[in-house]
C-alpha cells in the first residue's frame, strides 16, 4: 500500500466539510443530528446524517486520523466498494444500537463517526491478526488486545452509564465491522479462526446484558 486511497480521502473530506459547517451552524448541526425525539418523528436521515457531524475539532481528529491508519488496510484486502459497504453498514449499526438502548430517552441525541470508524478498525484487526498498534503512540500492542479491551470497556461502560460518550453507538459500529467482514471474508473463519472466537467473546457478553436487562 503507498499513499492515502482516493475513497479514504473523500470520506475524511466529507466529515471535514459536514462537520465544519455544523461547527459554524448551529441549525444545521440541530437539523442532522442524532435524535430519539425527531427519529421517532419520522426523521430518519439523521440515522446517516449524525455520523458526519462531530461535537468539536477534538473529536473530529481522533476519528478521522484513526480512520486514516486503518482505512486503507482494508481497502487493500478487501476493495472499495466493500470498504464502503462496512463503513456505512457499521455507522448504521452504531446508530440502530443508539436507538435500541435509549428509545426510550426522547431527550437523547449523538453525533460522530466512531461507530463506522471502530467497524472500519475491527475489521482491520479480523483481516490482519498480527496488526501491532501503538497505545498512546507510544506503547507497541496486539490490535486484537486493543479491540477486545475497547469492546470490553463500552459494555462496562454503557452499563454504568457515567459520562457522555456514546459507548453504545462504538460498540454497535464495532460488531457491524466484524460481521460483515466475515460475511465479505468467509475464508477468516479459518485462516483466522481464533482471532474471530476471541473478537466475537464481549459480542456474547454484551447478548447476555441486554438479555438480562
Amino acid at each position: 500500500m503507498s499513499g492515502i486511497n482516493i475513497v479514504t480521502l473523500a470520506i475524511i473530506a466529507l466529515n471535514v466539510l459536514i462537520s465544519f459547517k455544523g461547527f459554524n451552524d448551529y441549525s444545521f448541526f440541530h437539523k442532522y443530528k442524532f435524535s430519539i425525539r425527531n427519529i421517532l418523528q419520522g426523521e430518519r436521515i439523521r440515522m446517516l446524517s449524525s455520523g458526519f457531524l462531530h461535537v468539536d475539532t477534538t473529536h473530529l481528529f481522533v476519528n478521522m486520523l484513526t480512520l486514516y491508519f486503518f482505512a486503507d488496510s482494508v481497502i487493500y484486502f478487501l476493495g472499495e466498494i466493500y470498504f464502503l459497504l462496512i463503513y456505512f453498514g457499521s455507522l448504521l449499526a452504531g446508530n440502530l444500537f443508539s436507538f435500541f438502548f435509549h428509545k426510550n430517552e426522547p431527550n437523547y441525541t449523538a453525533v460522530g463517526a466512531s461507530g463506522a470508524v471502530l467497524g472500519v478498525l475491527y475489521s482491520a484487526i479480523l483481516l490482519r491478526p498480527d496488526m501491532m498498534l501503538g497505545l498512546f503512540f507510544i506503547i507497541p500492542i496486539p490490535a486484537y488486545v486493543f479491540g477486545i479491551g475497547y469492546l470490553l470497556y463500552s459494555i462496562w461502560a454503557m452499563k454504568q452509564n457515567a459520562d457522555r460518550v456514546g459507548h453504545d453507538a462504538h460498540l454497535g459500529g464495532a460488531i457491524g465491522g466484524y460481521l460483515l467482514t466475515i460475511l465479505f471474508q468467509p475464508s477468516i473463519l479459518t485462516t483466522s479462526f481464533l482471532m474471530v472466537i476471541l473478537l466475537a467473546i464481549p459480542i456474547v457478553i454484551l447478548f447476555f446484558y441486554t438479555k438480562n436487562q
